[in-house]
């Protein structure tokens, strides 16, 4: 996502917490946690008005898969929770409760 969205995303939901802005996917990528859309995704997308090349700031059509990492105060990573499927997130009370654990 590009910087601005992400801004104004931050602002309308009133996080109080860090949030990646990763244009180009790079950081995603760095862990694999991209995929590109298919031509008949692309269309769909087209068609429903949603310009992802210059939401995500260029060519790729790729989008982020969701993910969550617990990373202790060593750095190392303690929990992942990787989908493919944008709409299966971790649920925020399992968050929670891996953190308290890290303690």
């Amino acid at each position: 996502m590009q910087p601005e969205p992400t801004r104004r995303l931050v602002e309308k939901l009133e996080l109080a917490y860090p949030v990646l802005c990763d244009p180009g996917n790079l950081t995603a990528a760095e862990f694999q946690l991209t995929h590109t859309l298919s031509d008949e995704l692309r269309q769909v997308y087209l068609h429903l008005g949603i310009d992802l090349p210059a939401y995500n700031g260029d060519s790729s059509w790729a989008l982020p898969m969701p993910a969550r990492y617990l990373v202790d105060a060593e750095g190392v990573i303690q929990t992942a929770d990787i989908s493919v499927d944008h709409t299966v997130r971790t649920d925020p009370a399992e968050t929670l409760a891996a953190l308290m654990r890290l303690e």
